[in-house]
């Protein structure tokens, strides 16, 4: 069975591994594609950017056949605009957005109860092994390690912390049974005192074209443990929201995530 894909921010970094990485996937066909308005992109073909499909650039999200899945990569006020159109349309949506406000998310899972929506921080599989991972080394090392996340994206990110460290941060927290409200340190400056007990900081490099760099670190006495995942190129991120699309596509209405799609 072939998925229908709409890809949004088709001209970007990532809209275009979206439509390169669909092209190699014979289980999925691009019938939609969507920039913002006003974009040098409207009204080009995606064949251009390598979607091997004569489907041009629109402006809007309208006249797709229901059963089409529309994967987003834009920014929050685009994505919970797509999600509006998306549940008048029909539409199930993977997101990959971050950076949303807490009206934003509530926003996001009303609509979700209308349309099947997959939203995660990071599509890469890897990364959400690791994910799995931070679970049980935050269990392990619960009492006496000092917990630190540090990520580095490319220079036009302009979102921080990113996503992927929150949510690696929120996995941490709950595996101990606690909130990262309550915990997160996400700057330093000046003079800060001793480091709090139970703190989770953050800290945030921006810089060059690296894609995406999370590590955590669990700083103990006489020892140091680090769970590092770097991403050399986004196709790991296209591969795993086209695979969440295929998932996705004709479920019941409901807010899920990567760990839906990867089975628990």
């Amino acid at each position: 069975m072939t998925t229908e894909l709409i890809i949004a921010g088709a001209s970007g970094r990532m809209g275009r591994m979206l439509l390169e990485t669909a092209a190699a996937d014979p289980t999925v066909r691009v019938v939609g594609a969507l920039d913002a308005p006003g974009s040098a992109a409207i009204g080009i073909s995606v064949h251009s950017f390598g979607a091997g499909v004569d489907v041009r650039v629109e402006d809007r999200l309208d006249g797709v056949a229901p059963g089409a899945v529309l994967i987003d990569f834009t920014r929050p006020e685009a994505s919970i605009d797509y999600l509006e159109r998306c549940s008048l349309l029909g539409l199930a949506h993977v997101i990959g957005t971050t950076g949303f406000s807490s009206a934003q998310i509530e926003r996001m899972r009303e609509l979700a109860q209308v349309v099947p929506v997959v939203w995660a921080p990071n599509f890469s599989v890897g990364v959400n092994a690791v994910f799995r991972l931070l679970e049980q080394a935050a269990r392990s090392l619960a009492q006496g390690y000092d917990i630190e996340i540090v990520e580095m994206h490319h220079r036009h990110k302009v979102d921080a912390p990113s996503g992927t460290a929150v949510r690696m941060g929120e996995v941490i927290a709950e595996a101990q049974g606690t909130r990262l409200e309550d915990r997160a340190i996400w700057s330093r400056e000046g003079h800060t005192g001793p480091r709090p007990d139970r703190a989770i900081g953050f800290a945030t490099l921006r810089g060059g074209d690296v894609v995406g760099d999370h590590t955590v670190i669990f700083a103990g006495a006489g020892e140091r443990i680090e769970i590092t995942h770097k991403s050399a190129s986004r196709i790991a991120y296209a591969a795993g929201a086209i695979r969440a699309a295929k998932w996705v596509a004709g479920r019941a209405p409901g807010l899920y995530d990567m760990r839906d799609v990867l089975g628990g």
